[in-house]
């Protein structure tokens, strides 16, 4: 891992990474939990795409803003230009804390294993005396993940651009990942055991981050109760004091609460959603064939007699019209009678062959290579004209 930190402002000072830090190994996540990433599936995270909106609300149930989630599917366009499919995550909240307001907004770029391809956050808080923003990006570049944080403290800004190898951030579940992967373990109902994941702490720093299951409870939504799945995550940070915030989430993966551990406020549904349902595939009827007795059925059996005496007719014409198909026809059976050969079909194509149209002339002499009496299916070459004979033939 490299990175640089940049300071301006009023108050500026420079703050270089000591080389101890720089030399600290990097936390790996475990076999457990990129299992569980590999195993998510296109169809499962099919389900997963919808928008939900719940409202901020402070420990004594007063209002204070609004948290808005959505998950969609779309396209994303790399720096080389390509385009691929991805997951698109946007998350926005804005309200008031002691009175003082803030907020922050979210927008990821993620593929359908929870890699995350772009993302990038915003918050800020509207202190009096010394209003704080922060602004972090990550961006995937070819083999590393660039991330850049910009922290304002009134009017001092500081800049800093880390650059992480991608082989080292395998596990690596970013703010938009974070979301969906409550989702699907929301679907499933299961977190995975003792998964150690990746996550990035409040200063950036790459650290571990858990999720554990805390049972199922039943709330009140409006008139009607629901059970929820509860799961907690945890942000271990190696500088500070673990973050965690709990999920309180409906069998299809709605957020119905979000409690920040410590915080006097929290975010609540206030009317149920239409929970989803995964759309079961009916099999396709299968219908016994079954026999037509079609002599039975008095309808069917006058259709066939009437068909019948109607063929009849039409051929009587036909051969009374062309008497020579009759003494042509008679002529061949009295043919195929007396020479009676073994294979009917060539006698038959040796003794109409004369009257094909495309016939090639016979030699005048016999040969012993005789001609097929069939018709070649390969198309004829034109002969050439004018062409003098080869020598010795004749």
């Amino acid at each position: 891992m490299s990175y640089k930190l940049h300071s301006t402002g009023l108050r500026a000072k420079d703050h270089q990474p000591s080389s101890q830090k720089e030399s600290l190994p990097l936390p790996e996540a475990n076999g457990e939990a990129i299992k569980f990433l590999t195993s998510l599936q296109p169809k499962e995270l099919q389900l997963l795409f919808f928008s939900e909106t719940l409202t901020m609300v402070s420990d004594t149930g007063e209002p204070l803003g609004e948290l808005t989630i959505d998950v969609q599917k779309g396209k994303y366009r790399d720096e080389l230009g390509v385009i691929s499919d991805c997951l698109i995550v946007h998350a926005f909240n804005r309200g008031y804390l002691d009175n003082t307001l803030c907020g922050n907004s979210l927008l990821g770029y993620l593929s359908g294993k929870m890699e995350i391809m772009e993302q990038h956050s915003h918050e800020f808080i509207k202190f009096l005396v010394l209003p704080m923003e922060r602004k972090t990006s990550l961006v995937r570049q070819e083999d590393q993940l660039a991330m850049t944080r910009i922290v304002k403290e009134g009017e001092e800004m500081k800049t800093e651009v880390t650059f992480f190898p991608w082989n080292s951030i395998a596990g690596f579940i970013s703010e938009a990942a974070n979301l969906v992967l409550l989702r699907a373990m929301a679907r499933r109902q299961m977190v995975p055991s003792n998964a150690c994941f990746l996550a990035l702490d409040t200063e950036g720093k790459l650290c571990y981050s858990t999720y554990q299951a805390l049972g199922f409870q039943t709330i009140q939504v409006g008139r009607q109760q629901a059970e929820v799945f509860i799961v907690e995550q945890t942000v271990h940070s190696e500088e500070g004091i673990p973050m965690s915030c709990q999920f309180y989430l409906f069998s299809d993966g709605h957020l119905a609460k979000r409690v920040q551990v410590g915080s006097p406020g929290c975010c609540i549904i206030t009317k149920m959603p239409i929970l989803r349902e995964e759309d079961e595939v009916e099999p396709p009827p299968v219908f016994e064939k079954k026999p037509l007795a079609w002599e039975e059925d008095m309808e069917l059996y006058s259709r066939f007699l009437d068909r019948k005496e109607e063929l009849r007719l039409c051929h009587t014409s036909y051969m009374r019209h062309h008497p020579e198909a009759h003494a042509l026809i008679s002529d061949f059976l009295l043919f195929l009678l007396l020479r009676q050969p073994a294979d009917v079909v060539t006698f038959a194509a040796e003794y109409f062959g004369p009257f094909a149209v495309r016939r090639r002339p016979a030699p005048s002499l016999r040969s012993s290579n005789r001609p097929s009496p069939f018709r070649s299916l390969a198309p004829e070459q034109p002969s050439s004209s004018g062409s003098p004979p080869a020598s010795g033939e004749g």
